[in-house]
């Protein structure tokens, strides 16, 4: 006889779930593109066409492989209006706006240790 206690998933079921998530997630929104592309929403709304401009040498098929991942992780929220030609519509979600805060902190980050980590770089590139 199967006790109620013995169907509950464990405890670290959840966290187990949440750093698979996290880690798919995380390979998706960290990719050069998809980084830029954050940026270059911002808090604004923009359309394809202005996408490929703001995205410096992104590819048609790049931009378009990018921004389904960014939609299908709830990064970025894409509306399709009826109109002829048809017009769409970018923008980040409540969660993108958090991810571009975060990935902003990394750059402040970056660029306030700089000279540490070139310094740490050089260091460790001349011990070998």
């Amino acid at each position: 006889m199967e006790t109620e206690q013995s169907r509950r998933p464990p405890e670290d079921a959840d966290e187990t779930r949440v750093h698979s998530l996290a880690q798919e997630i995380f390979s998706g929104t960290a990719s050069k593109w998809a980084l830029l592309i954050i940026n270059a929403l911002g808090t604004r709304t923009l359309r394809f066409t202005d996408l490929m401009t703001e995205v410096e040498g992104v590819s048609h098929k790049m931009l378009t492989q990018t921004l389904r991942g960014l939609e299908r992780d709830g990064v970025m929220h894409r509306t399709v209006h009826a109109t002829v030609p048809p017009r769409v519509d970018y923008r980040l979600t409540e969660a993108g706006l958090e991810l571009r805060d975060r990935i902003n902190g990394m750059c402040t980050w970056t660029r306030r240790y700089l000279d540490e980590i070139e310094s740490a770089r050089r260091r460790f590139d001349d011990g070998k």
